[in-house]
């Protein structure tokens, strides 16, 4: 397909979702550096073997899962021209988006409870390194969450409709991406330690 063609507005909407994915690989790209330095910083004497990874980081796991699945619903119910469906599971979307933020800090709590800072003489490498990885990927769902204030607040103005919804896909696909990193870095943290 030439990139050059078509009206400005199909150039524009290929150049909007070819920034997305600019955005997705170099997060793809960051993440894959912290990654790295935990993997070559296991060979560190004080390197923590034997921890487990709060509670609420597994529940994370789950919250963030379902919260794909109701952006899911959300879109396919706005191509049925559902706008009260569309509505109920956009906000089912945002909800899940703050509990799992809220969960998120339910596990630094059990970090910390465990006995580890972040920095300072009751810190630790390891769980360092889950700190920042952890925080990180909260950040990027506080602007997934943006996104998402932006989607609703659109739908609710009727912006959108079953052919016209390229801001709704780029936030879906922006949402998606960060469910399956945080996935992966929790089955990365759950295999690596």
């Amino acid at each position: 397909m030439d990139l050059t063609q078509g009206t400005l507005e199909e150039k524009n909407n290929r150049a909007k979702k070819m920034m997305l994915w600019f955005g997705i690989v170099s997060l793809i790209m960051t993440f894959a550096g912290w990654t790295s330095a935990y993997i070559v910083s296991k060979s560190r004497p004080d390197w923590l073997n034997n921890f487990d990874l709060p509670n609420a980081f597994i529940v994370s796991v789950f919250i963030i899962i379902v919260s794909s699945v109701t952006f899911i619903l959300a879109k396919r119910a706005l191509k049925h021209g559902d706008r009260s469906k569309t509505t109920l599971f956009l906000m089912l979307t945002l909800a899940l988006g703050l509990a799992f933020i809220y969960n998120q800090f339910i596990a630094f709590g059990e970090i910390i409870g465990s006995g580890y800072h972040f920095t300072g003489p009751t810190s630790n490498i390891t769980m360092t390194f889950i700190f920042i990885i952890a925080f990180m990927h909260i950040l990027h769902v506080v602007v997934g969450l943006v996104c998402l204030g932006v989607v609703v607040y659109k739908h609710l103005k009727q912006k959108y409709t079953p052919t016209n919804l390229l801001g709704f896909e780029l936030a879906a696909t922006f949402w998606h991406f960060l469910d399956l990193l945080w996935v992966l870095l929790f089955l990365f943290l759950y295999f690596f330690r």
